[in-house]
């Protein structure tokens, strides 16, 4: 079975999910974030050694109400936290590294703090790797990759002319990282919503209409199945 190395996951749904059984929206969150923990075991059940979540983009934290934004930064702590602070917890266990990135400047002092210790205390890990993309969008990423080169440029250091697409790459939050195989996005929404633009331009794409608390093994399990059939050509 050819498994994707690589998942990115686009987690649509948690407040329809928690409208449709009349909670508030924090309930959707909350069921959410207990969700992807189920899906990392899934995930290392497969094989798969790599997913990228996103769990909150730019365009979230300039348009959610405060005090949802609040809640979240808040239960991203304390997911954190639970994740990190328990020595025999899946994190630990299953040896998983964890990577933020994203504008980091527009979090709450005490969660970047928090994702600094989390990302100090993995760092030597490499059974599995969780990269958190959070206050990130990739039109963002791509204009200040952009100035990142020109300034390079202005400096010296580099060219024009060797500017090419592994240098852009380079200069991108995710470099290190290989692009994603597969990227699943829940909710009933088929589009990528600023999700890895210049990462994904060959990634294969799965949209389902299951909120992302809903989501079962089964379905997952049926979603790397169809992955594993379809061929990738990279336009050849």
């Amino acid at each position: 079975m050819n498994i994707p190395r690589h998942v990115g996951v686009i987690p649509d749904g948690n407040r329809r999910c928690a409208r449709r059984l009349m909670k508030q929206p924090s309930m959707g969150h909350e069921w959410g974030a207990e969700k992807l923990r189920k899906v990392l075991d899934w995930c290392s059940d497969l094989g798969i050694e790599m997913v990228t979540f996103y769990s909150l983009s730019l365009e979230n934290i300039d348009r959610r109400p405060k005090g949802e934004l609040d809640f979240l930064f808040e239960l991203a702590r304390k997911e954190i936290s639970d994740l990190v602070g328990n020595p025999d917890g899946l994190v630990h266990k299953s040896k998983i590294k964890l990577t933020f990135f994203g504008d980091m400047k527009r979090l709450p002092e005490g969660l970047r703090r928090d994702i600094a210790r989390a990302t100090d205390a993995t760092k030597s890990y490499s059974g599995f790797t969780l990269n958190i993309a959070i206050a990130y969008g990739s039109r963002q990423e791509l204009v200040n990759a952009s100035k990142m080169i020109g300034f390079q440029i202005a400096q010296g250091r580099l060219s024009p002319e060797q500017v090419n697409e592994a240098v852009l790459r380079q200069n991108l939050q995710t470099n290190g990282n290989p692009d994603p195989d597969l990227i699943i996005r829940t909710g009933g929404e088929q589009r990528t919503s600023n999700f890895l633009l210049f990462q994904a331009a060959y990634s294969e794409l799965k949209f389902t209409d299951t909120f992302w608390p809903d989501i079962t093994r089964e379905e997952f399990g049926s979603i790397i199945d169809e992955y594993s059939k379809r061929q990738r050509r990279f336009g050849k």
